[in-house]
């Protein structure tokens, strides 16, 4: 048996719209969006009563796709510390493979973009960075140097 493909990564966030307004930024598009809820939901994620609303996130003309939830019932749990720093169990971050860093982040600072460290070169290959986008999700930005 073998793995047809990765569909999707999840990620929780406070605010829905800041979220796409961010990923849109970044150069994704808007897939769709729909309220997730129904006693089905609840037994795929384990929670009671949930009730959600997902935007699912695509980049144009390539594989990969972002599926941004927001909770109305029950609540989002806030971790703690809740900026977590990089060595933190669980999804750790979201890569993404740029043609130009800092047009990149100049486009996702008006959104709430935040470094997290310092853009660095990798050798000869790569300006590599983190970021803090909405609700602290960390994004990792690449830029292939030719």
């Amino acid at each position: 048996m073998t793995i047809q493909r990765m569909d999707n990564v999840g990620i929780v966030v406070d605010d829905l719209d800041a979220a796409v307004a961010f990923f849109t930024a970044l150069g994704m598009e808007l897939e769709g969006r729909m309220p997730i809820e129904g006693s089905w939901a609840g037994k795929v994620v384990g929670l009671a009563d949930m009730r959600s609303e997902i935007a699912m996130m695509r980049i144009p003309d390539a594989p990969g796709r972002l599926e941004l939830a927001t909770y109305h019932s029950p609540r989002a749990i806030v971790p703690e510390p809740s900026v977590a720093p990089a060595n933190t169990r669980g999804l750790h971050r979201v890569m993404f493979a740029v043609d130009d860093i800092e047009d990149t982040l100049a486009r996702l600072r008006p959104h709430g973009a935040e470094l997290v460290g310092e853009v660095t070169r990798f050798e000869d290959s790569f300006l590599l960075c983190y970021l803090r986008g909405p609700s602290g999700i960390i994004v990792a930005l690449a830029e292939h140097l030719t």
